[in-house]
């Protein structure tokens, strides 16, 4: 196969759903994860391959669960020598005070959104050095940066995304592979959909662009990232209306 091949965590729905679609129609061969909903991974399947020359394959894995990302990957590097590129999407949301928020949330969201990252960047590096080439796209969000009251647990994960990029990016640039991260405002997904119509009001009218964001256009600005030259390393980008 002479595509370079793209592993998307997270992308049964939404803005993983948008990166892959995208990624296939610009010939990558795709790998699309989701944790246990084999039927919308099907049906992201199903898109995939209503695109001329499209090509994917899929795992039901749960990337906070450090021995299923080590499984997956045995099995992705038993048929491809190497991944190219690897965006860490997967990610939950968690609405409450934090002095009402369980030993079983707080782990669950910081496995899924941050130690996520670690056990799949930890199992793609050692192949990414060895050919001197990969890059890596974080997606976060603006809320890692200012906080968000009442979403304390997934603000702090993705200031840990932050970080993690920022550091790694230094790491591993010697090796030339690029590790950035894709920060997002308020955008169009179904881990959006629990605000109520005044809680939406009150967020556009905080933002100057006057809406949300859509999946395709975070789609379009990681596909940006993810092939903007090589020297680009290191950054966390901004998207998100204005708001910050």
């Amino acid at each position: 196969m002479n595509k370079k091949v793209a592993l998307i965590t997270g992308s049964s729905r939404g803005i993983g759903e948008e990166i892959v679609l995208l990624l296939a129609e610009n010939n990558y061969h795709v790998i699309i994860n989701c944790k246990t909903s084999a039927a919308e991974l099907n049906a992201v399947a199903a898109k995939i391959e209503s695109l001329p020359g499209a090509t994917w394959e899929s795992y039901l894995a749960d990337v906070g669960d450090p021995a299923a990302v080590k499984e997956m990957f045995t099995q992705i590097n038993a048929r491809h020598q190497k991944v190219d590129l690897l965006v860490n999407n997967a990610g939950i949301s968690h609405l409450g005070l934090l002095s009402e928020m369980t030993d079983e949330e707080w782990d669950t969201l910081l496995r899924t959104n941050l130690s996520s990252v670690f056990y799949c960047c930890r199992e793609v590096i050692p192949q990414m050095v060895h050919s001197k080439a990969g890059r890596i796209l974080n997606i976060s969000s603006i809320w890692g940066l200012v906080g968000a009251s009442c979403e304390v647990a997934y603000s702090a994960s993705k200031a840990g995304v932050d970080g993690l990029t920022k550091a790694l990016a230094k790491e591993l640039a010697p090796c030339n592979i690029q590790v950035n991260a894709l920060s997002l405002g308020v955008i169009e997904t179904k881990m959006n959909a629990t605000f109520n119509e005044e809680e939406r009001q009150v967020l556009m009218d905080e933002i100057p662009s006057g809406r949300f964001g859509t999946s395709k256009e975070a789609a379009q600005m990681a596909y940006h990232i993810l092939t903007s030259p090589t020297y680009l390393t290191g950054q966390v980008i901004n998207m998100d209306g204005g708001l910050l």
